[in-house]
């Protein structure tokens, strides 16, 4: 019987894995990097989040950028002292975009709030270690288009102040996120041509998200082969965004993709992000959170990537 088209770009990423597996064992001996990004864990205190995450064997984590004002925001020493005791290292910054600081915005406030946004989330990016910062090119929650224009001044806000990132030694990644959600940059190629429009060595990276990637993209492994070593952190959620697991989600392709690409080299990373369906999950990050539940998610979601992956790495 001839293979769907999806399962003939799933077994093409299977032959490249098993190749890698029998003619370089030594490329696949680094596991991925498992994160987690919290902003979903909404009002929690990071100590109660950073112990969570301990105890379910995460050792990084992609922290809430929540600077949203100069008096706002985690503190660099009281968040690396919360997390050392957990043994937990920064792997970046989750960049947050709305309508108020939109580096697309017809609005030179909402331009300026973006600019000095990213000012704030980079000086204590450098503080605490992140390897990146994820940056959306246009308001999440917003749809429509404000006009034509919008790519051309989002690259050119965004480019206005990439120096900044090279100097903080901090990589911009941008996200694509899908059109339910955000008006521009959908996909991986969408956020390629991003890259290129901006010009900067200080944004050159990828964070791909699979729950908008199976919107965007025709198929999410292959979506990852062709972000290749851009890719530097991959927001993970099944189908339903939801826990690992608890959906349709064809991890294992997923997996053997990242492995395909060598993104289980240092400083690049695996982050869950299960915040649910919906069209606008950013009110989570200002609700009070259940953590029972929150819990649970976690450990399931954990669990069943390492279980998964240690099925392909034959452990």
């Amino acid at each position: 019987m001839k293979l769907q088209n999806f399962e003939q770009k799933n077994a093409e990423i299977r032959s490249q894995f098993e190749e890698l597996k029998d003619k370089h064992p030594e490329r696949i001996k680094q596991r991925l990097n498992l994160s987690w990004s919290n902003w979903g864990f909404g009002m929690e205190r990071l100590s109660v989040s950073a112990k969570r995450l301990a105890d379910a064997g995460v050792e990084f984590i992609e922290l809430h950028g929540n600077h949203y004002g100069p008096d706002l925001g985690y503190k660099a020493d009281e968040t690396l002292k919360i997390l050392n005791d957990n043994n937990i290292k920064v792997a970046g910054i989750c960049g947050m975009f709305s309508a108020e600081n939109d580096l697309s915005g017809n609005s030179s406030f909402a331009r300026q709030n973006a600019i000095d946004y990213i000012k704030r989330e980079l000086s204590f990016a450098a503080e605490v270690g992140a390897e990146y910062m994820l940056i959306v090119p246009g308001a999440v929650g917003r749809q429509g288009a404000y006009d034509d224009s919008e790519f051309e001044r989002s690259a050119e806000t965004l480019r206005s102040v990439a120096d900044l990132f090279v100097d903080y030694k901090v990589k911009g990644a941008i996200e694509p996120i899908r059109s339910a959600e955000v008006s521009l940059i959908h996909s991986i190629a969408d956020a390629k041509r991003y890259i290129e429009a901006v010009n900067h060595p200080g944004v050159q990276h990828i964070n791909g998200d699979v729950y908008h990637m199976q919107s965007e993209e025709t198929h999410t492994g292959t979506a990852i082969v062709d972000a290749g070593r851009q890719l530097i952190n991959l927001h993970m959620a099944d189908s339903n965004r939801c826990a690992l697991g608890k959906g349709s989600l064809d991890l294992d392709t997923i997996i053997m993709a990242l492995y395909v690409i060598g993104n289980n080299r240092n400083g690049c990373y695996v982050t869950p992000e299960p915040l649910g369906p919906g069209g606008d999950p950013y009110p989570a990050m200002h609700g009070k959170p259940d953590g029972k539940l929150l819990d649970e998610m976690v450990s399931q979601t954990i669990t069943y990537f390492k279980e998964r992956e240690s099925v392909l790495l034959g452990e």
